[in-house]
């Protein structure tokens, strides 16, 4: 059997490598490079849609929904309770992002320092974050689960990532419509 946190753990791979590149590009502008808006705007797309609303959005939705239900220990709890709060800070630092990006767009050359200082904290919290996951909690969580637990839940991360495209190309609708 597959275990629901299989494909949860291949994911972390995927976001592990836009982490590099978030890093790399971090460095190049502190070295004195220029700030390249596509390519914070693809970073943020992706860490928007997919590490949190496809990535996050399972484990909050799926995952953390059905061990709440369960009797886990006060460390177990606590770790959860962790994980929920590192995908708010998440969210919150990417805000940031896109808010200093912005700012650097209309001419403001003083965002580059905080732009530089977000990308390199998004890129220091992800290894670490992903590391807490896949090492310390999500094994040890499935001991809470029954197989048929288990295989409910991978059958719904897979309905939920069926469901995904539609969410994504309904919200860029959305906001062309909103544009026009």
């Amino acid at each position: 059997m597959v275990l629901p946190i299989g494909p949860l753990m291949i994911e972390h791979r995927l976001i592990e490598r836009m982490i590099v590149l978030l890093k790399r590009d971090a460095e190049r502008v502190e070295k004195g490079g220029t700030v390249d808006p596509r390519f914070i705007e693809t970073a943020v797309d992706f860490v928007r849609t997919y590490a949190d609303r496809c990535h996050h959005g399972k484990e909050e939705e799926i995952l953390f929904r059905d061990l709440k239900k369960k009797m886990l220990t006060d460390d177990d709890r606590r770790v959860m309770g962790e994980l929920i709060q590192e995908h708010a800070w998440g969210r919150e630092t990417t805000r940031k992002l896109v808010a200093a990006k912005e700012r650097y767009v209309k001419g403001d050359k003083t965002a580059i320092s905080q732009i530089v200082q977000v990308m390199k904290s998004l890129g220091d919290f992800y290894p670490r974050h992903i590391a807490k996951e896949d090492k310390v909690f999500f094994k040890p969580a499935m001991k809470y689960l029954t197989d048929s637990e288990k295989e409910q839940m991978l059958q719904e991360e897979y309905e939920f990532d069926k469901r995904f495209i539609h969410i994504v190309y309904t919200d860029i609708v959305v906001r062309a419509e909103k544009g026009l």
